[in-house]
């Protein structure tokens, strides 16, 4: 999420390509995104396309250089 000049805030899903919302307001922006979000779905299952899942994994640095 980033501020924008105007106030404003602008959403983006970077594994969801395309999938863009703004809101005058923190909370807005992000009731927007989730409409947005659940479009997308929507749309990816009904073209039979794959729905991309981001999967967090955590670094695991204790054993790094070994």
């Amino acid at each position: 999420m980033e501020q924008n000049e105007d106030g404003g805030y602008t959403v983006t899903v970077p594994s969801l390509p395309g999938c863009v919302s703004e809101g005058p307001t923190w909370e807005e922006a992000l009731a927007h995104i989730e409409e947005a979000i659940a479009g997308y779905v929507e749309v990816a299952r009904k073209l039979g396309k794959p729905i991309p899942v981001e999967v967090s994994v955590p670094l695991n640095t204790s054993n790094a250089g070994t």
